[in-house]
């Protein structure tokens, strides 16, 4: 008897790492987009870039919602370092995203000062 609840309570003890762990993977992060140096790009290098954070700040967006998705799922019953690493990934997700889109925003200026029509 004593062996069985020893199994239990060891279980019970890593069921918060595994609730991060899961969180942790259920989430992908989208890989970041390279942003062409818009004062040497082609025309078509700048309109592929454009397509490319267009799409990475979708799938971004999606990410967002699926981080929220797993603090709401956590609910009340989520530890403390749960619900910080979340809002972390979610703050960090955020900052790269303003990050690719100041790139390109950047990179684009120079593409016109560089291809003036």
């Amino acid at each position: 008897m004593k062996t069985s609840r020893r199994l239990t309570l060891r279980g019970a003890a890593l069921a918060p790492s595994l609730l991060v762990a899961a969180a942790t993977l259920a989430c992908e992060t989208p890989t970041m987009v390279d942003v062409p140096d818009g004062a040497t790009a082609t025309t078509e290098e700048m309109v592929r870039a454009r397509e490319q954070v267009t799409e990475y700040v979708a799938a971004m967006e999606e990410y967002l919602a699926c981080v929220n998705e797993e603090i709401e799922v956590a609910g009340e019953n989520a530890t403390e370092e749960f619900k910080a690493l979340m809002i972390q990934r979610y703050n960090a997700a955020v900052g790269e995203m303003e990050t690719v889109a100041a790139a390109f925003d950047e990179q684009l200026r120079a593409y016109r000062a560089a291809n003036p029509q």
